[in-house]
């Protein structure tokens, strides 16, 4: 390739285009790898390896945006997705005997990552407020339609069933 694997001007090299990927610089960093290998006569099969290493950041520069994920604070580095998935997938889904749905694994994945993230409260708030809202406020709004053609008294029961449940939902 460009150094030898013992040439420490070799491990500099690396670092310095590194950086410049880190900085979102993916373009030039493959135009320079090109121009590198051009400058110093590089022939096949090596200049091949650096064709090919170069023509992968050109094809995936709207994925290699690192600067812009270091900024959000997501990792870069595939171990740590990799490690992520072994334990909050593997380790939970391969439980010997337990038997998923796609469905049924995916609830439980979006559950750990919600504890894993820290937002479950937050989401289970939110869980509470969409249930109060699908099987009691709907329902007794519902309901409190039809007692209209109900005896006055039953209607009234019903309408402040439904002003309980509001008030609940609420505090």
């Amino acid at each position: 390739m460009l150094h030898t694997d013992t040439d420490p001007a070799g491990e500099e090299w690396v670092e310095e285009r590194l950086l410049r990927l880190l900085h979102g610089k993916c373009s030039g960093v493959a135009a320079g790898m090109r121009r590198s290998a051009t400058k110093r006569g590089i022939q096949t099969p090596a200049r091949k390896d650096i064709d090919k290493a170069a023509a992968y950041l050109l094809k995936y520069k709207m994925l290699v945006q690192y600067q812009i994920y270091l900024a959000d604070g997501l990792p870069i580095a595939t171990g740590v997705i990799e490690g992520a998935c072994r334990y909050w997938v593997k380790h939970r889904m391969d439980i010997t005997g337990a038997r998923w749905s796609l469905d049924g694994a995916e609830a439980v994945l979006r559950l750990r990552a919600l504890l894993a993230s820290g937002d479950f409260d937050a989401y289970w708030q939110f869980h509470e407020s969409r249930e109060q809202l699908s099987n009691h406020d709907i329902l007794y709004e519902a309901r409190a339609q039809t007692c209209l053609m109900m005896s006055p008294k039953r209607a009234a029961l019903i309408s402040f069933a439904a002003e309980c449940a509001k008030l609940r939902a609420t505090s």
